[in-house]
């Protein structure tokens, strides 16, 4: 597994990154809505919001399952002080291109650490039941356990 912080997207959560009941025009309000938590919890300047714009722009960044992953370009790094995820979620859903996105993870990351980041964020919404656990999540302590490292869950 790769490594990320404490190797779990959890420690790159702030609790004040959890919104879960946003409401978002379009694809571009709800990147501009999750550049706007990474900016109120310090992680990012203004001036990330727009190479997530530029992301988006070159390629689309729904993963499937009702889950976006707004991020940033290299050019981007820049504005980024420290690692770290803003999870929104929009129970009316948004048009992501064609598809409806639920959730967005935004991601802030520095160097090449949302390769890490991106690979976690993969393994969690491989499994179907936890990517629906993830949409439909009313609760910021859920949202912290599901994205906690699947490794030692038992039956």
């Amino acid at each position: 597994m790769a490594e990320v912080a404490s190797g779990d997207l959890a420690a790159l959560l702030d609790r004040r990154a959890i919104r879960l009941d946003e409401t978002a025009a379009n694809r571009e309000d709800a990147i501009r809505r999750s550049g706007a938590v990474l900016v109120e919890i310090g992680a990012v300047d203004q001036s990330y919001i727009e190479a997530m714009l530029a992301r988006e722009r070159s390629v689309s960044t729904y993963m499937g399952e009702g889950v976006a992953i707004p991020h940033g370009t290299l050019a981007g790094k820049d504005a980024v002080h420290r690692d770290a995820l803003a999870v929104l979620r929009f129970p009316a859903g948004v048009d992501w291109g064609g598809e409806q996105a639920a959730l967005c993870v935004a991601i802030a990351a520095r160097g090449d650490g949302h390769i890490a980041i991106l690979a976690q964020l993969a393994e969690v919404l491989l499994d179907p039941e936890r990517a629906r656990a993830l949409r439909e999540a009313t609760d910021a302590d859920e949202i912290l356990r599901l994205l906690q490292p699947v490794d030692e869950e038992t039956d």
